[in-house]
């Protein structure tokens, strides 16, 4: 064979090799196998309802941290990746993790004890916060991530889906925002491309996070997919202070507005103001010392190298990512009745597969 014809079919089978798999927009198919994924991580899988993925092989799984962080990576017979990152387990350290819920920049470092610091970076706006108990099990997960990352970009990957449920979902978010920065910074190739599902998640930072984070994931790479019954993604609690607005806003200059009140008028709405906003804040900080400094306590059993961080002022929880909305309708609320006994019964894996099937049947 002539070497201009070589040369040619070594062209064609690399420009194949690295074609862009990856597509913008939510694909129902291809939410639904990373359900698939996530259900081969629980070793006690009881249900045939969600099958086992087909095009999908594991490479990799991680050791579980302190707090039962772990992850997996697969590949798609077509050459994407998928980092897919489990979710809560029913051990204490798990549940501790959601409950230390207290807020810290979204730019820092986490001293992790033994001279170990984690450097990130999950936000460009100074007044983005997030989760500490999340952030922290990224710092667990995120060296093995980049290491993979990095190995499987040496054979020929450059696509990845992010994929996590609940706790994972949480995670998911903040990998991704992770793996932004590093982009940035050089760290791994700047020719990769991640899409995102975040599953049932809950809230993972601020306003300000969410705002950064869903310019970052633009034109259709990140999706948030919730259940109109799950009561998860409406977690954390989110109080709302004077302080978490933009600079620029009507409340700034309400004290020098109500002094050219008259005097009764301004007696009672400077009384009405200021109750609300000693509340809000009050309240803030009630928060921020039962979900920070109390729960603290309890971590530090399983993180014994962990300092203390400093934490925010701020509780403004926000879900982040575009939404894809699975409502329930009168046959799912016929197999799935709301029940006190049972508080995950709109969570858990199969009611969103069956919903997204409803909705978004694909192929």
């Amino acid at each position: 064979m002539k070497p201009f014809l070589l040369f040619l079919l070594w062209g064609v089978s690399l420009s194949s090799a690295f074609a862009q798999q990856l597509k913008p927009g939510f694909d129902g198919d291809e939410y639904r196998e990373m359900i698939q994924l996530f259900h081969q991580q629980v070793d006690t899988a009881k249900t045939d309802i969600i099958p086992k993925p087909v095009r999908y092989e594991r490479l990799y799984r991680s050791p579980e941290s302190e707090l039962k962080n772990l992850w997996e990576l697969w590949k798609r017979t077509d050459g994407v990746g998928v980092i897919c990152i489990r979710g809560t387990v029913q051990e204490t350290p798990s549940w501790l993790e959601n409950f230390y819920a207290a807020m810290i920049p979204a730019t820092g470092e986490l001293k992790l004890g033994n001279d170990r610091v984690f450097r990130y970076q999950l936000a460009q706006n100074p007044r983005a916060m997030v989760h500490v108990g999340w952030t922290i099990g990224l710092s667990d997960l995120a060296p093995t991530i980049v290491e993979k990352i990095q190995e499987l970009y040496k054979t020929g990957t450059r696509e990845f889906l992010i994929m996590g449920h609940s706790q994972g979902g949480a995670l998911a978010y903040l990998t991704r925002a992770y793996l932004a920065d590093l982009v940035n910074r050089k760290e791994i190739p700047q020719d990769i491309r991640f899409k995102t599902y975040c599953s049932a998640a809950p809230k993972p930072g601020n306003l300000y996070f969410a705002y950064d984070y869903e310019f970052l994931t633009r034109d259709g790479w990140s999706y948030t997919v919730l259940n109109a019954s799950d009561w998860v993604p409406e977690t954390p609690f989110s109080i709302q202070t004077l302080s978490d607005f933009n600079k620029v806003n009507p409340f700034e200059s309400i004290r020098p507005t109500l002094k050219k009140q008259p005097f009764i008028a301004r007696i009672v709405l400077s009384r009405i103001f200021n109750r609300m906003d000693r509340a809000t804040r009050i309240a803030e900080k009630r928060f921020r010392k039962n979900l920070g400094k109390m729960m603290y306590s309890q971590i530090k059993k399983y993180k014994k190298d962990l300092p203390q961080p400093d934490y925010e002022k701020g509780n403004n929880y926000m879900r982040a990512g575009s939404p894809i909305i699975l409502q329930p309708n009168d046959a799912y609320r016929q197999q799935y009745p709301d029940s006190s006994k049972n508080i995950f019964i709109h969570h858990l894996l199969v009611p969103y597969y069956t919903l997204s099937q409803t909705y978004y049947p694909g192929k």
